[in-house]
């Protein structure tokens, strides 16, 4: 049985041996490195993370990122998605995603954003399933170990505000 739970800092090593597994994909960031937790913690909002559980294993988790530190932007927030390799294509970024929809907007974000590797297909489908649009094309906006990549940009908003 599945369960999306808040992450804790429990989860800590498991998060970020996820993001390992991401970084491998060479489609989900250009970071090349896993960041420390305390990093980690840093760049995220304290609100809107959660982890997916399969018997109490983190399979997958979500979180948000500020995009920007003005307040008029306090609404809007990028969102990352990770799920382990071994349980990709299970269903578990539909669970994540409208556990998310649910924490962002109960904590006042209005807008969810992101910024997808352009082959990165699963990512773009499972957004557009949750009501993102195509907002933006980045072409060869960066490298990732000299190749360069285009992006998509997408964004939901939402309608409780």
């Amino acid at each position: 049985m599945m369960e999306v739970k808040p992450m804790l800092p429990r989860h800590a090593a498991a998060v970020l041996n996820i993001y390992k597994e991401g970084l491998a994909t060479g489609q989900a960031t250009f970071n090349t490195e896993v960041p420390s937790w305390e990093d980690w913690h840093k760049a995220h909002h304290s609100h809107s993370r959660l982890v997916a559980l399969q018997k109490d294993i983190v399979v997958g988790w979500v979180a948000l990122s500020p995009v920007s530190a003005r307040h008029c932007y306090r609404g809007v927030a990028e969102f990352s998605i990770y799920i382990s390799a071994s349980h990709r294509g299970k269903g578990i970024g539909d669970l994540l995603m409208e556990q998310l929809i649910a924490e962002s907007e109960a904590n006042g974000i209005w807008t969810l954003y992101s910024a997808t590797f352009a082959e990165n297909k699963a990512s773009i489908a499972l957004q557009k399933k949750w009501g993102f649009r195509e907002i933006g094309y980045r072409e060869k906006i960066a490298q990732l170990n000299g190749i360069w990549h285009n992006t998509i940009l997408l964004e939901r908003r939402s309608d409780k505000f």
